[in-house]
């Protein structure tokens, strides 16, 4: 992309938007905010030196390392793997050769983290008792349950079976689905995803943490259940069932326990399962669905108890986030830095589809992220002249376990919170050619908007907000790990309006690419990919991290955001 026209872009530390007291969550506001305190930050297509290093940034360097890591010899990249290593090697050789630094302590490229594989032998079927009744539901085509706790035996003996709608407290929002109830020793049905029907309530369509399987068990856990078994559907999830059976078979993994509360087994069930498991209490799904639409509900118990026991392969290994580092230029700024993040891991070798194939290659997932963020680096390390901020290239592991990776870099950063000025992620990116559009997961969350939003103009396109809302993608890749730290954050995701293509049709792939290859052996690169779009969301990536790097200002949460509160506690930590 070539920048015609020296334009400026302003970044305001502090951004005046209406947010009620109430709802501290509502972020994206229906009219453009307010600056005040705006810092300009140049970003000139008058810069030849900038141009010319954004030429590297191609699409025949990122195909190459696409098709290398996404290859059978990387077997999948599951954690702690052969291919984790491999591709942890590649990475690290990679960007030594393009001149970067290492960027993990003590002149290493690899920060390693220790992970618990845990491997559960999840029973043929599982019995649930009551009224008179008795019914096994099968693995695999019912239900798929994981131990909760990294022990070689997990166990419920007779716990009673207890709706709790959403499983959600959420004093912002004056909802608690709990009411106080007893729930200790008992196993909680729970269903996916938050309230959706007004936007002035978990901001409507668009889902937050409070709708995502990992809150929901952490939520039981708190509760002191046994259990938690989530009901899925596919609208609920943001994917089909076949989603949670690849991903949730065989060895997963989780970092070391710490004394947090767990739960003894998770769990999911099919809609049609759980509709059956209800009826037995002799009680209909959708009339309890109906029931916890409002903030009255109270838990149901169930009248169904259930006993399981599963045995527990525990496995001791290791991966590594792989950091590269490009100093800044400037004395005092170069203690600052941009992240730019991708996740190298995938789910290694797993069950193996109809056509045989039992290696999950990743190529979309996440090998062409890993690709742009390569690309990126390359290109600002060509640069005559560092950015005045330092540019950190983190390749996290162990990102569809759960966010391990960046979870572990936010909790041992190399460089304090308060000082890592932004986070721009990339994860699934577009490979499907030129769109009108790129989207930007956290659109009105931050400061970061005006910068992408004036760059993007430069490309002839729109930047618009989450076109999956519904999915809750924010949540789902690594920016959040940052986010919860204060780290202002860019997601990018792709399009929808392609060029040259019908209305709807990239909607329309989207979904295919969700219900057909998503975590599935099929996620393999092929010749019909087109680089284009990819190419111009990569120099979104490199033009934003170079304003960010070489502003006076850091980018700042909008006030009221979820994530303000731990910005401004990073920022105090500074100073004490």
């Amino acid at each position: 992309m070539r920048l015609r026209n020296l334009f400026v872009v302003v970044i305001a530390p502090f951004i005046a938007v209406a947010c009620s007291k109430e709802q501290p969550q509502q972020t994206v506001s229906e009219a453009p905010p307010e600056l005040s305190s705006p810092v300009a930050v140049e970003v000139s297509g008058g810069n030849p030196a900038a141009e010319k290093a954004s030429e590297l940034i191609a699409a025949d360097y990122m195909r190459d390392i696409v098709v290398e890591i996404s290859s059978d010899a990387y077997e999948g990249r599951g954690p702690g793997s052969r291919g984790d290593v491999k591709a942890r090697d590649y990475l690290a050789a990679e960007m030594q050769r393009l001149g970067l630094q290492p960027g993990a302590a003590g002149g290493s490229w690899e920060q390693k983290f220790d992970l618990v594989g845990v491997d559960t032998m999840q029973p043929e079927t599982w019995t649930f008792e009551g009224h008179g009744e008795s019914h096994a539901f099968r693995q695999w085509d019912d239900f798929i349950v994981s131990s909760g706790v990294q022990e070689e035996r997990v166990e419920i003996s007779d716990a009673e079976v207890v709706f709790v709608g959403y499983g959600i407290q959420a004093p912002e929002f004056d909802w608690d689905d709990f009411k106080g109830a007893d729930l200790d020793g008992k196993v909680l049905l729970i269903m996916n995803n938050d309230p959706d029907w007004d936007p002035e309530l978990f901001e409507g369509e668009t889902r937050l943490w409070y709708g995502r399987w990992d809150y929901k068990y952490q939520s039981a856990a708190k509760r002191g259940a046994a259990g938690a078994i989530i009901i899925h559907t596919t609208p609920s999830a943001g994917y089909p069932f076949q989603v949670v059976q690849t991903s949730w078979t065989g060895e997963q993994f989780e970092l070391p326990a710490g004394d947090e509360p767990r739960n003894q087994v998770n769990a999911w069930l099919t809609e049609d399962a759980a509709r059956e498991l209800v009826a037995m209490a002799g009680k209909d799904l959708d009339a309890l669905r109906e029931a916890a639409y409002n903030r009255d509900f109270e838990p149901v118990p169930l009248g169904i108890t259930t006993s399981i026991a599963m045995d527990v392969k525990l496995n001791r290994t290791e991966s590594a986030n792989v950091l590269g580092l490009i100093p800044g230029s400037d004395p005092e700024l170069r203690n600052e830095v941009v992240i730019y993040t991708a996740h190298h891991d995938h789910l290694g070798i797993g069950e193996p589809n109809e056509e045989g194939d039992a290696i999950y290659n990743g190529a979309r997932d996440n090998a062409s992220g890993v690709s742009v963020v390569l690309a990126i680096a390359k290109a600002l390390n060509a640069l005559p002249e560092a950015p005045r901020r330092s540019s950190l290239f983190a390749f996290v592991g162990a990102e569809e376990q759960g966010l391990l990776g960046s979870l572990y870099y936010a909790n041992n950063p190399t460089f304090e919170p308060g000082r890592i000025a932004a986070n721009i992620n990339y994860d699934n990116p577009n490979i499907l050619g030129d769109t009108h559009d790129v989207t930007f997961v956290g659109l009105g969350k931050s400061s970061i908007d005006q910068i992408l939003e004036l760059i993007a103009e430069e490309q002839g396109r729109e930047v618009k907000p989450d076109q999956f809302a519904d999915k809750g993608y924010f949540y789902r890749s690594d920016q959040f790990s940052l986010a919860k730290i204060g780290v202002p954050a860019m997601y990018l995701k792709p399009g929808t309006d392609y060029v040259d293509r019908p209305p709807g049709w990239g909607r329309e792939q989207q979904n295919h690419y969700t219900n057909v290859h998503y975590h599935q052996p099929s996620d393999e690169y092929n010749d019909s990919w087109d680089f284009t779009g990819l190419v111009e969301d990569a120099l979104l990536g490199y033009w934003t991290g170079l304003a960010i790097a070489n502003a006076d200002e850091m980018p700042a949460w909008k006030p009221g955001d979820e994530f303000e509160a731990a910005r401004l506690k990073a920022i105090s930590a500074l100073e004490e």
